[in-house]
């Protein structure tokens, strides 16, 4: 008898979920309109950040404020080799270098240490990740970067005269650091509500907008909304509610907008998210508790003094292991029905990035925290009993291997 697969990370779906979408749909309203301003003015109550705008992906919005800093050829860019490629995608796309840092020894982030060695001049954008859900060490990045000076290229880097501060925080919503929650730290933070986030609209990220005195977080709003519509004048909703149709485009803008029908399922997901992180943390602590007795465990940390996850991955990591082990433990459990995941593949192990010339071998640590990582199944609904499943399923097959 066949068992039950266990999914790894389904989105939570409900008939309230369906609901709030076939409210949008009968609405005769559907593209971005009064949900997603909703959503904003949530998320911004949530993070108690003043200005967030809601946009299609974390890439895009990440995209394009690289573009509204201005970051182009002959500027660089530092990006974890210990991430998923988004990261160093939006660099590649605005014709700036994506810089490669390694991981710590001790964590698979990065942290002012590991930044410092690579920062120069050309730096315009340092975009550290807060992997699984944990947060990075964010005061020691900022005191860092409010050290260094850029060769600025445009008033607003004049105006900031450091490396901009932009956070990749797609997945450590509802995360804390200093006990605020994840968005206020950074000079901007994107977050991601892609369909396995925690936090899911189906596909769609934000920007927490936080840029020092000498800023218009406001207006910086005005100007990302303005970017993601064509550079157009007035969205649709404007056009809709006066009496003059005329509209101008103002830039060369881009096309990234979340509608309504994504920011409906984000509302129900935010009014639900303290129970969605109750659950996660819970499943968490339970595959803890199933491995601390295994000599080959290396526990995730989920908790500092200063830091607290927002649970989004479980990324066991066994002692010991080669990739190649690895991949088999994978496979043993894959066929008991188990889907698992690895977080990340370090980007010197892709093509795109060999091609740039980027060798693995220069990113040891990225490398020993990739090579006997397994992330288990963590979602909203997963009972105690699938849990022991797979914890039963993983144990069984590490044995098998290692004996």
């Amino acid at each position: 008898m066949n068992k039950e697969r266990i999914p790894f990370s389904p989105p939570h779906i409900d008939q309230k979920t369906i609901d709030a979408v076939t409210e949008v749909l009968k609405s005769g309203w559907i593209t971005t309109g009064p949900k997603t301003r909703a959503l904003e003015k949530g998320i911004s109550d949530y993070v108690k950040a003043n200005n967030v705008i809601c946009l299609n992906s974390w890439t895009n919005a990440c995209e394009l404020m690289l573009r509204w800093w201005g970051v182009g050829p002959g500027d660089e860019v530092l990006v974890p080799a210990y991430t998923y490629a988004a990261t160093a995608n939006i660099v590649h796309h605005v014709g700036a270098k994506a810089i490669l840092v390694d991981s710590c020894l001790e964590n698979p982030m990065i942290n002012a240490a590991c930044i410092e060695p690579l920062l120069s001049s050309k730096t315009k954008v340092v975009m550290p990740v807060d992997i699984g859900g944990m947060p990075v060490d964010y005061d020691g990045i900022m005191n860092l970067l409010k050290t260094r000076q850029v060769s600025a290229s445009n008033s607003r880097q004049e105006t900031l005269q450091r490396p901009l501060f932009l956070s990749d925080a797609a997945h450590s919503f509802g995360g804390t650091f200093n006990k605020k929650r994840i968005g206020s730290q950074a000079d901007v933070s994107g977050f991601s509500f892609h369909a396995v986030k925690n936090l899911t609209t189906a596909e769609g990220g934000a920007l927490v907008l936080n840029l020092p005195e000498g800023f218009d977080n406001a207006e910086l709003w005005k100007d990302m909304n303005r970017m993601s519509l064509h550079g157009q004048s007035k969205d649709a909703m404007a056009k809709t509610q006066g009496t003059d149709w005329r509209y101008d485009i103002l830039e060369h803008g881009f096309k990234c907008n979340m509608t309504d029908i994504h920011a409906a399922i984000g509302l129900v997901e935010l009014e639900r998210y303290q129970e969605t992180l109750d659950w996660r943390k819970k499943c968490c602590e339970l595959y803890t508790k199933h491995f601390e007795n295994e000599a080959w465990f290396i526990p995730p940390v989920f908790k500092t003094d200063t830091a607290e996850s927002s649970y989004h991955l479980y990324m066991l990591r066994v002692q010991g292991i080669s990739e190649r082990q690895r991949d088999e433990i994978i496979h043993l459990v894959q066929t008991e029905g188990v889907a698992v995941n690895v977080h990340f593949q370090p980007l010197p192990l892709l093509t795109a990035f060999k091609q740039q010339g980027w060798s693995v071998d220069n990113f040891p640590n990225a490398m020993r925290h990739y090579q006997n990582e397994i992330s288990l199944p963590v979602f909203m609904g997963i009972t105690d009993q699938q849990i022991e499943r797979v914890a039963d399923t993983i144990k069984s097959a590490i044995s098998s291997l290692l004996k």
